[in-house]
């Protein structure tokens, strides 16, 4: 036993010989017989030595009857199928009155109801009387000094017997009500002053949570709870805490009322049980209890300690907006967060609060004025900065003349110069990153629409930007500039308040359950990263069976909420792929009367996204599990903390890209897949000036009689190819090949000349309303390519 394990070839060998230690006439040679097996046997040596263990569960020594019943444990782990046997034989094992025995015993029965429904029916019918009864007496027993601990009677089999009764109890009516009166003697008679009383306890809380419905107990088992929560030692809390917080789905109304209880344990000096309490906080809050229970944590967020205020934030911010029961509320509880911590929000929280903002008409006036006072107060929070600052740009003039005043405010007196002065603070300050400077140079320039008196004031100061050394806010001063000297004629239609923005649309696209890009069926070009084309990004992840964990998250605080706020179209789709047709009438004007001239000819078909350098989520040029693609969009020269410029903003406004012209193909047709249903074949040529760069057409021809709807073409390139798709001709593939879907696809060779093309491709469809999906890899491309 002490040489070999299980795994040891050799111990074959000793089956033998501790088979006839097993019969052997000493109890000692007996007893080390069952150690060794109980330690070390194999599932060989458990079929083969099983009979002998079963018969020495009748052994007329109670050591020996022990040591067979824990190696029993181990011989139903090692071969379940054995389980059946030990059935009868561990019955009786449960009427023993030596302790050692009977816990070994009910940990044997344990393991068999667990390994066996044959044996979990067998001992509800013929033993759970008798176990009920064994607990009742233990609970019962008067003092034996052979057993006791801390003045109870054998805490162990207390323990063993409960979870016995747990197992048998769970999904079976009529045995939980045969244990319910024991469950409730023993959760009122346990002294609750010894570590092996609140053992007991806990084990009887959890037996009762586990069993079928018993309102009354479970209440009791709840204020065990309660009381635990009142200990002053640690680990006894914190089993409390994780207790309820699975209590909560059973019985919230009866955790509710030790609310309080829970609230001064996430003021707790252990950060354990802070962040525990915190997260049970969070399950209880409900639309009626939602003020008291914010205020409470607004007010600890206060005076908690930095390391614990992140943690704190985030709940109080998702609480806020999960059950706010009115917006004014929720912009002073945000108002009230952001002052305190603003530097932990993270981003779509006060994206969130700019939305709700900006749907809040009638409490425009009011929300200025309290960011205003609050800004004056706590220049130093990031995230107030910005909110406070984006609404000082939209209703500044909301600000002077005390517009929309409600019967709780009182009136306050800002001037113009006010206004612009706490807007030039925010630019100035060093401790303010480059996304709240450029942000405020925006505000600047809706201002100078909003105030002319301060027109020229504030020119100066987006001037003194003309020469920074950071090329956003460069960029920034010299446009806005020359908008507020040149066109003053278009700078209160270019500046006017934003629009509306969709909080619904919003909500979805944070929440996840809609695309945080265009989809395909708008018929548009999408740029993903890693040579990813087209869209649904879960998708390919099961077509290159990759780990989710290595894909880039998607940012929520994405390119559609820019878009949303800056109240623009810039769905790809709008711009169709290889013209020169502007979306909107007048772009090219506009362009004009900026100075700017016309947007750059860029290579890429597809709509630029304005958001590749927004708010901390530039696409990275990152790895994708052996995947590798650099956007293909130029990124302009922005920080990784700005909001797009003006430039972006113009850019994306227009997308002049001829498609490729076709120089001849120098290279043969292949047919890159066919099933019975469907064939795909390539044409290929190569991009002028680039032999890197190939071009090809695919041609997808439908086989069947039948017409396949909503056709969805994807496909993935290793980490040294670069892939972009162009939008699919058409969605449905008509019957029988009397006509073809065309798409076009750009790959780029990092490795021309040494490695060959390889596609893995995905072909979705629907025939009559089912979702057909075929999958291939492609590796037949002719060389040289």
């Amino acid at each position: 036993m002490l040489l070999l394990d299980e795994r040891q070839e050799v111990l074959m060998l000793v089956t033998n010989s501790l088979k006839q230690d097993l019969n052997h006439t000493n109890q000692y040679i007996v007893g080390l017989a069952l150690c060794a097996l109980g330690n070390i046997c194999s599932a060989e040596m458990a079929r083969d030595l099983a009979p002998e263990v079963e018969r020495l569960l009748q052994f007329r020594d109670p050591n020996i009857r022990k040591k067979a019943a824990l190696c029993s444990v181990r011989i139903i782990k090692k071969v379940p199928d054995l389980a059946e046997n030990f059935i009868n034989p561990t019955a009786a094992l449960l009427k023993e009155k030596h302790h050692g025995v009977l816990i070994t015993g009910i940990q044997l029965c344990t393991d068999l109801c667990k390994a066996s429904t044959e044996a979990l029916e067998f001992y509800r019918k013929r033993c759970l009387e008798g176990l009920v009864k064994t607990l009742r007496d233990v609970v019962n027993s008067p003092y034996a000094p052979e057993y006791d601990i801390a003045g109870i009677t054998d805490p162990f089999l207390h323990i063993r017997l409960l979870r016995l009764l747990r197992v048998l109890g769970h999904g079976d009516t009529d045995a939980s009500d045969c244990m319910n009166d024991i469950l409730a003697q023993v959760a009122t008679k346990t002294e609750s002053n010894k570590n092996a009383g609140n053992a007991i306890l806990y084990e009887c809380v959890e037996t009762i949570m586990s069993i079928e419905d018993n309102g009354g107990l479970r209440v009791l088992a709840i204020n065990i709870l309660g009381r635990f929560l009142s200990n002053r030692d640690n680990n006894i809390r914190y089993v409390a805490l994780n207790m309820l917080m699975k209590a909560i789905a059973v019985d919230a109304q009866a955790v509710q009322r030790h609310r309080a209880t829970i609230l001064e344990c996430v003021k707790d000096s252990d950060a354990s049980i802070r962040k525990r309490a915190l997260e049970l906080v969070y399950l209880l809050v409900n639309e009626n209890n939602v003020k008291p229970l914010t205020k409470e944590l607004t007010e600890y967020l206060e005076v908690s300690d930095q390391e614990f205020k992140g943690d704190l934030t985030a709940k109080i911010c998702s609480i806020v907006e999960k059950f706010s029961p009115e917006k004014i509320w929720y912009i002073d509880q945000m108002l009230k967060v952001l002052s305190e911590a603003g530097n932990f929000v993270k981003d779509e929280v006060w994206h969130a609060l700019v939305v709700v903002i900006s749907n809040a008409s009638d409490l425009h006036g009011y929300t200025v004025r309290a960011f205003y006072r609050a800004l004056q107060a706590s220049a130093e929070q990031e995230s107030l900065v910005r909110v406070a600052v984006w609404c000082i740009g939209e209703y500044g003039d909301m600000l002077v003349n005390n517009v929309g005043m409600l019967n709780i405010e009182e009136p306050i007196t800002v001037t113009e110069s006010d206004a612009a002065d706490v807007i030039e603070v925010a630019i100035k300050s060093h401790n303010l990153d480059l996304t709240t400077k450029a942000m405020a140079m925006i505000a600047l320039l809706k201002l100078s629409s909003r105030f002319p008196s301060c027109s020229e004031r504030i020119k100066d100061i987006i001037v003194q930007h003309k020469g920074s050394l950071v090329l956003e806010l460069q960029q920034r001063s010299i446009e806005f500039n020359s908008i507020i000297a040149k066109h003053q004629n278009i700078r209160s239609a270019l500046v006017e308040r934003m629009p509306v923005l969709d909080e619904a649309t919003f909500s979805a696209r944070r929440a996840g359950s809609l695309p945080a890009t265009v989809s395909s069926s708008s018929g548009a070009s999408l740029n993903l990263p890693n040579g990813v084309a087209k869209p649904a990004a879960a998708p390919l992840m099961d077509l290159l069976d990759l780990s989710s964990d290595d894909a880039p998250a998607p940012s929520s605080s994405g390119g559609d909420f820019l878009q949303d706020l800056l109240g623009v179209d810039l769905s790809p789709a709008s711009v169709p792929s290889g013209t020169n047709q502007a979306p909107k009438a007048g772009t090219d004007v506009l362009l004009d009367l900026l100075s700017i001239g016309s947007s750059p000819v860029q290579s890429n078909p597809s709509t630029p996204d304005i958001l590749s350098s927004s708010q901390d989520n530039k696409m990275p040029i990152a790895t994708l599990d052996g995947l590798s693609s650099p956007p293909s969009v130029p990124v302009h020269s922005t920080s990784a903390g700005g909001a797009a410029s003006m430039m972006d903003l113009l850019d994306g406004f227009v997308s002049n890209s001829p498609k490729p012209e076709d120089n001849g193909s120098a290279y043969p047709s292949v047919v890159a897949f066919e099933s019975s249903s469907l064939r795909l074949t390539f044409n290929f040529s190569k991009a002028p000036g680039s032999p890197q760069t190939t071009l090809i057409e695919a041609t997808f021809t439908n086989l069947s009689p039948n017409v396949y709807t909503d056709f969805i073409f994807q496909a993935a390139v290793p980490k040294f190819l670069q892939l972009h798709l162009d939008p699919a001709s058409n969605n449905t593939l008509p019957a029988s090949g009397t006509g073809s879907v065309t798409q076009t696809l750009r790959v780029t060779n990092n490795q021309h000349g040494k490695k060959s093309l390889v596609m893995r491709i995905r072909i979705a469809y629907k025939l009559n309303n089912k979702d057909v999906l075929e999958e291939g890899q492609i590796s037949n491309f002719p060389r040289g390519l």
